[in-house]
């Protein structure tokens, strides 16, 4: 998994998964069926921790100079689901 940078500031290069996580995100509904079950096929291991990689993915440098509209993309609606969840809490209390 790429990391935040290296020690000089420069993003570390991507591997294989991650381009493919990053790939399959970019064109997952292409797949038949339903999105977790395509992960399982495509990568062999849970939807959980498929999230827990993208999460960790788009947030590195790496992955915004390789695919900058995704990135953007997948951190809006991480953000706009992270304030429907702090809504839905505040609500409940």
């Amino acid at each position: 998994m790429a990391d935040n940078g290296s020690s000089d500031g420069t993003p570390q290069e991507l591997s294989e998964r991650d381009l493919a996580i990053l790939e399959f995100e970019s064109r997952w509904w292409q797949h038949a069926g339903q999105k977790e079950e395509a992960v399982r096929a495509a990568f062999g291991f849970s939807p959980t921790r498929y999230y827990q990689l993208l999460g960790v993915l788009i947030d590195s440098p790496a992955a915004l100079v390789h695919d900058p509209l995704l990135v953007k993309r997948l951190h809006r609606l991480r953000d706009t689901r992270q304030a429907a969840r702090r809504a839905r809490a505040r609500n409940a209390d």
